[in-house]
């Protein structure tokens, strides 16, 4: 009994994890107000300009990036390739990974382009990225993961989880929990270096921060992988202060 419970539990709880995503929804309603401010907030640009955007973009910020991970990574791959996830319907969105041959991969989807109102928004994202793999997020989620469904796969055992199904669940929700534990310390980390990133490529990182008045406020849901949007705003503007850099009047 307590091993089916255990499992159903698990299986449920795994469920709700996987459920969740980092992707932007289309903006809807009245611009929000983060640390303050309430930012302009124009219309959507037309796909030309959005593609030049991004071009002038990744011409100024992968140079700088790649500058900055050689200064303070030099043990890793900082040749970085940025890509366009070009298949029709994908939500707004960008990630960072690794190819199976070690090089570091920023992908953005069109619709993440088509959103941006600026080529600030757009340095700022892809700064980000950069930041996370400059500081090796991967990297120790992957051992955060490890930890977890070690831990976790022998709680199950000592609450009575007799099969090789169980124990896996167990695993494998551990192994979520334990990636997802300092997630939230990667965001504000990858946004501190993100904004350093974006100013030396000659973009505003306080305005291209505005992409967080038109995303969905984490807070408050359960192993959320992001911290509260005001929390990460005011980890831009601090870092950007100590640049001399400071918010535009409204």
């Amino acid at each position: 009994m307590i091993a089916r419970r255990l499992a159903s539990c698990l299986v449920i709880l795994m469920t709700g994890l996987l459920a969740a995503c980092t992707e932007m929804p289309e903006p809807s309603g009245e611009p929000k107000t983060v640390a303050g401010r309430v930012p302009f907030v124009g219309g959507a640009i037309d796909a030309r300009t959005a593609a030049r955007n991004f071009i002038e973009v990744v011409e100024a910020v992968e140079p700088v990036a790649e500058a900055e991970c050689r200064r303070r990574a030099a043990h890793s791959n900082c040749d970085l390739r940025i890509v366009v996830d070009d298949r029709p319907g994908m939500p707004p969105n960008a990630f960072q990974t690794i190819d199976s041959e070690g090089q570091p991969i920023i992908a953005f989807t069109l619709s993440l382009i088509a959103e941006a109102r600026n080529k600030d928004e757009i340095a700022f994202v892809m700064a980000h990225e950069a930041a996370h793999h400059i500081e090796g997020h991967l990297d120790r989620q992957r051992e955060y993961a490890t930890a977890g469904a070690v831990v976790f796969g022998q709680l199950a055992g000592v609450l009575g989880a007799g099969s090789e199904d169980e124990i896996r669940t167990a695993q494998e929700i551990g192994a979520v929990v334990g990636a997802r534990s300092y997630s939230k310390s990667f965001e504000l980390e990858a946004d501190d270096l993100g904004t350093i990133i974006t100013a030396r490529a000659g973009f505003n990182p306080i305005v291209g921060a505005d992409f967080f008045f038109r995303i969905p406020d984490p807070d408050g849901r359960f192993l959320s992988t992001h911290p509260p949007n005001a929390e990460r705003y005011d980890a831009v503007i601090t870092r950007a202060a100590t640049l001399g850099i400071t918010p535009p009047m409204n």
